[in-house]
């Protein structure tokens, strides 16, 4: 599915305001490493063409902005502090999870190692607190300043707490969809639900209306992680950038397996427990795997619990006097979210 129109009309302003949040700096390597991570220059420090990524959240944080009445463009020091702590997330995700690829090109650790890879996701991290603070030159009252720093570093303790319990499940025999959900709620659900939040809290004081933006994002998030579980069993490498069941090879216990493990009999858990528990699974064993979420409706599930999600975000903002064109851009990257090709 096409990227909805919504994600091109800040894209121009947030990627200057993001490389004005990201000079030149010395070492020039740390300065090199983020802005390769990023998707702007090359091995080498070459520019290269476009941006990587969606920006799906500093995207939906100018949106939410600009839906309660605001101008999207004092937005901007929160939507790139997303967008530099969500990269920080990934630098250290890349790390962790020991992938040589994302978006198509070698992960940063695998080019300079995992220490320099750490320093530049730290960094990434810093700089997204700093540029938070840029929100007072827009004109945003220092107590609200103040407010999105706390909401922006909550949501990062929260993502960390997540990303925490996700590698703790890879030693834990089996796990819970309750256990998984909450898992996900905090990896992903976090800073999703930070994006809505910051965009409405910049532009409104009405503290219920700014929760329920926070609530809708965080719905939306684990809409796109249940979704990116999918991909992670189902997905194509030309789409996800990574080998076809690329989540099976790692063994990594996501939602599809999950469920499965919950809804299969004693035999076939064990079975699945079994190539959960030893080295790398063979081409025969992933496909083993995938027949055994097949015959449990593994997919299906998986889909239902997305939908189920993105309807629950919807009826977050149902209440809200919204302009039409915004309440349309919404239901757009919630279909976006649920019916990315494979």
């Amino acid at each position: 599915m096409a990227l909805p129109s919504l994600f091109a009309r800040y894209r121009s302003e947030l990627g200057e305001y993001l490389r004005s949040a990201l000079p030149e700096g010395s070492p020039a390597l740390l300065y090199r490493m983020m802005r390769y991570h990023l998707g702007w220059e090359d091995e080498q420090g070459r520019p290269l063409a476009g941006e990587a990524g969606k920006a799906l959240r500093p995207t939906l944080c100018l949106w939410a902005c600009q839906a309660v009445g605001g101008d999207w463009r004092t937005a901007l020091p929160a939507a790139a502090a997303l967008e530099l702590v969500h990269n920080f997330s990934l630098v250290h995700d890349d790390i962790q999870d020991g992938d040589r690829e994302r978006r198509h090109r070698p992960t940063a650790w695998s080019v300079w190692g995992e220490p320099q890879a750490i320093n530049a996701g730290d960094s990434l991290l810093i700089l997204g607190r700093l540029v938070t603070l840029r929100l007072g030159e827009r004109g945003v009252a220092p107590a609200r300043v103040i407010e999105a720093c706390r909401v922006l570093d909550r949501a990062c303790l929260t993502m960390i707490e997540g990303q925490c319990l996700d590698i703790s499940f890879e030693d834990q025999r089996e796990v819970s969809v309750e256990a998984y959900l909450d898992m996900i709620a905090r990896k992903t659900g976090a800073l999703l639900g930070a994006s809505l939040h910051l965009g409405a809290l910049v532009a409104v004081d009405d503290e219920p209306l700014v929760e329920r933006f926070a609530r809708c994002g965080q719905l939306l998030g684990l809409a796109f992680q249940i979704r990116d579980d999918i991909l992670g069993a189902w997905g194509a490498a030309d789409v996800t950038g990574k080998p076809v069941a690329a989540d099976i090879r790692r063994r990594k216990k996501s939602l599809p397996v999950v469920y499965a493990m919950a809804a299969a009999e004693a035999a076939e858990r064990e079975q699945l427990l079994r190539l959960y528990s030893q080295g790398a699974p063979s081409e025969e064993e992933v496909g083993i795997v995938l027949g055994l979420l097949d015959r449990h409706g593994a997919y299906d599930y998986c889909q239902q619990m997305a939908q189920e999600r993105v309807e629950q975000a919807l009826a977050e903002l149902a209440p809200i006097d919204m302009d039409p064109t915004a309440r349309r851009e919404l239901e757009e990257v919630a279909s976006f979210l649920l019916e990315r090709d494979f």
